[in-house]
């Protein structure tokens, strides 16, 4: 394989790869893109901070490539993707309610019977997430970028959110189906303004950050797609 072609897209679960995984690879070429699925949130495992969250994103790249059998020259740049979570809402924002064992995101609060808990962990997400979209590169030298789904994957794509895992493996297959011999529709899609926040990348994390963003249907992951004919 030729030096420096291979994209590794991290991802925070197997039904965002069923999702997009296809569709990254057709538009980018299937021999050049590898997915790695992280099983969770890394912004939010415990001991990750600000201080140390560069050298677990370096390990995760580390564990792919030895995954894939490729070398660090093989790898071209990694393209990270992360839901907000509502993770820069006010505390205030953040409500009591007994009834949700899980948080649960509404257009301008999440409701959970732990607040305490959801504020520490945006907390702890909100650092390391301002760490990684002020990262240029990882491992040393290996471009980098983060992008965001707000508040989450299946609200960006599919206009739902607080779905079940059942319910997510369902519409990811549904919508991997519609898009994956129609690239050029996914990239209008991802590029619609009515929720794709486009320009500059930095400004595009200013945007999410502030007021009720973060858990309002945003994304800036249009940025990797130029638009087609």
């Amino acid at each position: 394989m030729p030096s420096k072609r291979v994209i590794l897209i991290i991802v925070e679960g197997p039904t965002d790869d069923d999702a997009l995984g296809v569709i990254f690879s057709k538009y980018f070429n299937n021999n050049t893109v590898r997915v790695k699925i992280i099983h969770g949130d890394i912004t939010t495992e415990k001991r990750v901070n600000s201080s140390n969250i560069l050298t677990h994103i370096t390990d995760v790249v580390k564990q792919a490539l030895s995954e894939y059998k490729l070398n660090k020259s093989d790898l071209m740049n990694v393209i990270h993707l992360t839901d907000t979570d509502g993770t820069f809402v006010s505390d205030e924002a953040i409500l009591y309610d007994e009834t949700k064992e899980k948080p649960y995101y509404c257009k301008d609060a999440i409701r959970t019977r732990d607040p305490a808990a959801i504020i520490e962990r945006n907390r702890q997400k909100r650092e390391n997430i301002q760490k990684l979209f002020n990262t240029k590169y990882v491992w040393k030298d290996i471009p980098y970028q983060l992008f965001y789904m707000s508040c989450n994957l299946e609200h960006v794509l599919y206009n739902k959110n607080n779905l079940n895992d059942d319910e997510k493996e369902k519409e990811a297959l549904l919508f991997a189906k519609r898009y994956m011999n129609n690239i050029s529709g996914f990239v209008r899609f991802i590029n619609d303004p009515e929720y794709a926040v486009l320009g500059d990348y930095l400004a595009s994390w200013k945007y999410i950050i502030v007021d009720s963003h973060s858990l309002e249907r945003h994304t800036n992951l249009g940025m990797c797609f130029n638009d087609q004919d």
